[in-house]
């Protein structure tokens, strides 16, 4: 018989429960990796355009700033993911009817046809993973997620819609064609 009390064979240990943690953020990044790579063979978009598409197929957007609410992410981000999706004809930019400072955001007859054999993003189903969980366990998730953001040194670092390629001049957009 071993050395280990009742309690130490009950509750796993420190390096269990951190092997525990980096296995569910290993397959949420591969499970979105693998999302934006179907996305990509099946539409020719990435993960995140496909994303702010089926977004926009649920319901136009008003602005851009409706638009990174419903995706959870900065306006700059969904801004350049837009910005793309215009100029490869998906996306239609109008301005508002009340307010002609806003540019409203529909799909194109095109995007509609895209979006027929599309499949479900990842970011959805994530979405709404964390839309139905508890509100005190949301919270206790966002905390954790901020303190391993900042103690990894990430917390100066833009959160972009995922896999999304950054708008850099320097590097080009490999994501059209």
């Amino acid at each position: 018989m071993g050395t280990h009390t009742a309690s130490q064979r009950i509750r796993p240990s420190r390096a269990a429960d951190v092997g525990a943690a980096l296995d569910a953020l290993r397959r949420i990044v591969q499970g979105l990796r693998l999302s934006a790579a179907q996305a990509e063979r099946q539409t020719g978009l990435t993960g995140a355009q496909l994303f702010v598409l089926q977004q926009l197929a649920e319901a136009p957007a008003q602005s851009l700033n409706e638009l990174a609410q419903r995706t959870r992410t900065h306006q700059s981000s969904v801004s350049t993911v837009v910005t793309r999706l215009v100029g490869r004809g998906f996306v239609s930019r109008r301005r508002g009817a009340g307010d002609a400072r806003r540019l409203a955001l529909d799909l194109t007859p095109a995007g509609r046809a895209l979006l027929g054999d599309a499949p479900e993003t990842a970011q959805t189903r994530l979405l709404a993973a964390l839309e139905g969980l508890p509100r005190a366990g949301l919270r206790a998730l966002v905390t954790n997620l901020n303190s391993l953001v900042a103690a990894v040194g990430m917390e100066a670092d833009p959160a972009p819609l995922f896999f999304e390629p950054a708008d850099n001049p320097a590097k080009p957009d490999r994501s059209t064609p």
